[in-house]
């Protein structure tokens, strides 16, 4: 299954979501395709699982999901469900 994180905070939204997506590292190991991490974007949050393949790659996308949440300017949560 891998480590899940739940942030809860005031999530980004329009264009400021759009270009924190695209600071996304592609969470697909190639050439083996293997799935590195998995997200999603809550109304409360952001719900990420990192699949324990590529550490790294996962470690740059909660930084994402967690300076995201530090932005809004409103508290951030981190718990694992």
């Amino acid at each position: 299954m891998g480590r899940e994180y739940k942030i809860t905070c005031a999530p980004l939204k329009g264009t400021e979501l759009a270009a924190m997506m695209r600071k996304l590292p592609s969470p697909i190991q190639r050439p083996q395709m293997v799935e590195i991490y998995n997200y999603r974007i809550d109304e409360d949050g952001y719900y990420l699982v990192d699949h324990l393949v590529d550490r790294r790659t996962a470690a740059a996308a909660l930084q994402l999901f967690v300076d995201a949440a530090l932005a809004t300017g409103e508290t951030a949560e981190i718990t694992e469900p």
